[in-house]
């Protein structure tokens, strides 16, 4: 038998992905919670079929996929679409260090009341494994490579929701032994991400439209890419092995790149792949945006026995690829 999955946000880029991976491994149950602010039930309609429940009229079906529209700031409704679950894997969030700037207080409600619900929904309901998706933001400005032991100082109001979320993780497992596990993403990209804003989907969507690409400040800010496929095994073990509850792990590519450097290796994929004309331009440094940032990804290699497996260039080839079939199919 399968696990009985509740996943946040499972309409979006990260969350359709792993519903594909897990039906793709056999019979799993898999629930959605998603106010449909970002992805859409077309979205999750591109992996699944599904059915669509509302809360107090959910089945727990091996094999199906259930949506349920809704908001992880609703505590009574967390509660109950949690109820008969294995895991939690929570994606929901305010995503990005240029919103959290905008607004603030929408990040610190979103992100740290909606990670808290969903902890106390796992307690509510007896939940032994929740997995936490953070980000390399709690850490800030810090010599990299980032590791699990730094201590943090976020430089954006994204990253401090993220810590508060990993410190209520850690609060959780040893006051009330949920084995919750905190990955730490990279900069995700992949085929899927036709709603994201990050750099590389932004590229791509910009340089289709014929529209400039714009480097906040000289493009020496480094960052480190992991390809949608490698992020969503983490997930799936980060979910199921044994004796990592309460542990926090980087996942990325351990490898440092430059936005000057992506940007070059991808306008010369679209070069190749397309006839688009791609303008790089320099704009000004973005408040919030750390300076250098990369992962050492020793402890997820030997404790959750995972490591990255697709090049950025592999895997710009195969977004530029999905973005370009989007653009013809469309």
């Amino acid at each position: 038998m399968g696990l009985r999955w509740l996943i946040t946000g499972g309409c979006g880029f990260i969350g359709t992905s792993l519903i594909r991976t897990l039906q793709q491994q056999g019979e799993q149950y898999i629930r959605v919670l998603d106010n449909l602010s970002t992805g859409t039930r077309a979205d999750l309609a591109l992996v699944a079929d599904f059915s669509e429940k509302k809360p107090l009229q959910l089945t727990e079906k091996t094999g199906n996929v259930e949506l349920v529209e809704g908001d992880i700031l609703d505590q009574n409704l967390t509660r109950d679409v949690a109820k008969g679950m294995d895991v939690i894997v929570h994606l929901a969030a305010n995503t990005g260090v240029g919103p959290s700037v905008e607004d603030p207080r929408k990040d610190c409600m979103t992100n740290v009341l909606g990670t808290f619900n969903m902890l106390d929904a796992a307690r509510y309901n007896h939940i032994q494994r929740f997995v936490f998706a953070s980000s390399g933001a709690p850490a800030g400005e810090v010599e990299p490579p980032i590791h699990e032991e730094l201590p943090p100082h976020p430089v954006s109001p994204y990253g401090a929701s993220k810590l508060a979320g990993e410190g209520y993780c850690s609060a959780y497992k040893r006051s009330f032994n949920i084995d919750t596990v905190a990955l730490r993403f990279g900069n995700v990209y992949g085929p899927g991400s036709v709603h994201k804003s990050s750099v590389v989907a932004k590229f791509i969507k910009q340089a289709l439209d014929g529209e400039d690409l714009e480097i906040y400040g000289d493009g020496t800010q480094t960052r480190d890419f992991v390809f949608i496929d490698d992020l969503t095994r983490a997930i799936i073990l980060a979910a199921t092995e044994a004796d990592i509850g309460g542990e926090t792990f980087q996942i990325a590519s351990n490898r440092e790149t430059t936005i000057h450097e992506m940007t070059n290796m991808l306008v010369g994929i679209l070069r190749q792949k397309s006839d688009v004309d791609v303008n790089v331009i320099n704009g000004k440094v973005r408040v919030g945006d750390v300076k250098r940032n990369y992962s050492d990804t020793t402890k997820a290699r030997s404790r959750l026995h995972w490591q990255p497996e697709v090049t950025l260039n592999d895997g710009l080839t195969t977004t530029i690829n999905y973005f370009l079939k989007q653009r013809t199919t469309a």
